[in-house]
């Protein structure tokens, strides 16, 4: 299968509920977060003066990157670009693990489309609390993931 890559309108959509932040914050799973919701991880530096806007587009591309190739080798049938965006923004958020182990991957693999679609509800939880901006999150990719046209 070729290797699909999101689209301007899956990074919008990812930019939208992440939101930008210059300097380094405490996302609402305790991570230190920085930029498009990019975790900083161990022994990664960041400036404490923060990052510019620029900065932290490539640090969202970097990590899209990560993300798309979990889909491209996770995902074992045909998908539209529109499934395409919509998973790389679930998965930015929830993480490739958490993918990986799902009942969405599985049903997708399946083929079973209207059951995957429903799937992507079930991850707007924060520490076992439904969060309003996971649910309006999902809410968009499930709706984009729906979307007829995008092949």
């Amino acid at each position: 299968m070729n290797q699909m890559t999101i689209s301007e309108q899956g990074l919008a959509l990812i930019r939208k509920f992440e939101g930008f932040s210059a300097t380094p914050y405490i996302c609402p799973a305790g991570r230190k977060t920085i930029g498009y919701g990019h975790v900083i991880r161990e022994g990664e530096n960041m400036p404490d003066s923060g990052i510019s806007l620029e900065e932290g587009e490539i640090l969202l591309k970097q990590d899209v990157n990560i993300y798309q190739a979990a889909i491209n080798n996770l995902v074992e049938i045909p998908i539209s670009s529109n499934q395409f965006d919509a998973l790389v923004s679930l998965v930015y958020n929830i993480g490739v693990y958490a993918f990986e182990t799902s009942g969405l991957l599985r049903y997708l693999n399946f083929g079973d489309f209207e059951k995957t679609t429903t799937e992507f509800n079930r991850w707007i939880y924060v520490k076992k609390q439904k969060n309003k901006g996971l649910i309006a999150r999902r809410a968009e990719e499930s709706q984009l993931f729906s979307k007829k046209s995008g092949f």
